[in-house]
């Protein structure tokens, strides 16, 4: 084995070891609350070679102490499961031995939050834990295991278009599984950051694709490391262009320090599908995607709406088909956004036009955008056969509660340009809006280090 590999490997092993809470909190009502598996050493080796998986229930009746459900407990009059509502499924991946996962009641609560639905864990953590190259024989054994206590829940009365199944990481393949055994009758999947390693090349009846149910969505921000880089769904949606998360540490010594991938680079990038996700249910702003071939035309202007869609561009969260109106729906769709490196992680998308007179010399031109007492900068690198530049960035504020724009030729060295003419600059808001204007400003003329700027005059509703 490649030393590259067994530090992927080991990474692995390692990547979930941040501090855990329980899948449900620990207070006694009149039954004492279901609990997660653990997988201490000398539990595993009890378990070896066993899956031992368990369901655990959540509802708006019990959101803080799961009700254990299995097939003995369906149909039970003293359960809390309702037939009528619609049922979540979330599935959780690898996890290191020992560890649990520590997310599982933060989405079931806002799951619940967002919807009133029966909320269902699978814990499948013995077959989880240890060795990943083990851990990936296991997945459709859980599938098949799972879709036992689906067929019970259909004999009382639950129809499959009724479960939307939450996978993340390696439970998003078996999200996929499940879905490939009900002939893609599932009526949603999601897949949260869906793994990588042992998947990308697989065949799609060994991994999620979009035949596995009636809407498969996902949402990618590891794909260079642990999650998956190409598109398994109807819609991918690629945060941040699917890789480097703002705000997630890096170091230029990560591959000598093997904890500073872990810690800085694997668990932040690949667990933001997941935070990205909970903070779209709890509703607080949009995070639309726009369809585009590639991150690097998203970035430079080119995709500037949603026809694909018919104008509606998908969103994160539980919007039927995340928005998308079109009938059928299209497959493998890759929509790009930008997003902030905190929650609710929503930005504007701010299309920046810059169009200059012809230049001698190279130069540089710092193009900042001001709303209140946020910025936004950007640097246009400008060449000597180029005339026209554009990009999108992340903006924090609307188009039209942008108050200011400020320009400066940071060119300080004799070869560059002294004076740039600028023919325009113009700000807009993607996907462009038929009714909005862009704001524009023409016939600039800069000066080497002599900061220029102009004040907008507009009220949100009234341009």
């Amino acid at each position: 084995m490649l030393w590259e590999d067994k530090a992927i490997l080991l990474s692995i092993l390692l990547v979930y070891s941040s501090p855990q809470t329980l899948a449900a909190g620990e207070k006694l009502d009149d039954v004492q609350c279901a609990e997660i598996n653990n997988t201490r050493w000398h539990e595993y080796r009890q378990n070896m070679g066993k899956l031992e998986v368990q369901y655990l229930l959540l509802t708006r009746k019990n959101p803080d102490c799961a009700q254990r459900f299995d097939q003995d407990y369906v149909g039970n009059t003293t359960s809390y499961f309702n037939t009528s509502r619609p049922t979540k499924v979330i599935v959780h991946g690898y996890r290191a031995l020992g560890r649990k996962p520590s997310w599982v009641t933060d989405l079931a609560q806002a799951l619940l939050r967002a919807q009133d639905a029966n909320v269902v864990v699978v814990d499948w953590i013995y077959g989880a834990s240890f060795a990943y190259n083990l851990v990936v024989q296991n997945y459709k054994e859980v599938a098949l295991q799972i879709s036992v206590l689906i067929n019970q829940l259909q004999k009382h009365g639950c129809k499959l278009e009724s479960f939307h199944f939450i996978g993340i990481s390696l439970g998003a393949h078996v999200a996929g599984f499940v879905g490939t055994l009900f002939e893609g009758r599932i009526g949603r999947i999601t897949g949260l950051d869906p793994a990588g390693p042992m998947f990308k090349d697989a065949d799609v009846f060994d991994r999620l694709d979009p035949t596995d149910a009636l809407f498969v969505e996902a949402i990618h921000t590891d794909s260079d490391y642990f999650g998956i880089s190409i598109p398994v769904g109807h819609v991918d949606f690629f945060l941040n262009g699917g890789m480097d998360q703002a705000g997630c540490v890096r170091s230029r010594f990560a591959s000598m320090f093997l904890l500073f991938p872990v810690y800085g680079y694997v668990i932040c990038d690949h667990m933001r599908a997941l935070h990205v996700y909970m903070s779209a249910l709890n509703g607080t702003c949009p995070l639309m995607g726009i369809p585009c071939s590639s991150y690097e035309d998203f970035l430079q202007g080119s995709c500037l709406d949603c026809g694909v869609f018919k104008g509606r561009c998908p969103v994160i969260g539980l919007k039927e088909n995340s928005g998308i109106a079109t009938s059928p729906i299209p497959e493998k769709q890759k929509v790009f956004l930008l997003t902030t490196s905190s929650s609710p992680f929503c930005a504007h998308h701010i299309l920046l036009r810059l169009e200059v007179s012809p230049l001698d010399k190279r130069a540089e031109v710092e193009v900042t955008l001001l709303t209140g007492n946020e910025e936004t900068e950007h640097r246009f690198r400008l060449q000597t056969d180029v005339t026209v530049y554009q990009k999108v960035l992340a903006h924090p504020a609307a188009l039209c509660e942008i108050s200011s724009i400020r320009l400066k030729n940071t060119g300080a060295r004799l070869y560059r340009q002294g004076d740039i003419h600028i023919k325009s600059v113009c700000v807009s808001e993607l996907p462009q809006p038929r009714h909005e204007e862009p704001l524009c400003v023409n016939h600039i003329d800069i000066r080497r280090g002599v900061p220029w700027s102009h004040d907008f005059v507009q009220v949100c509703g009234t341009l």
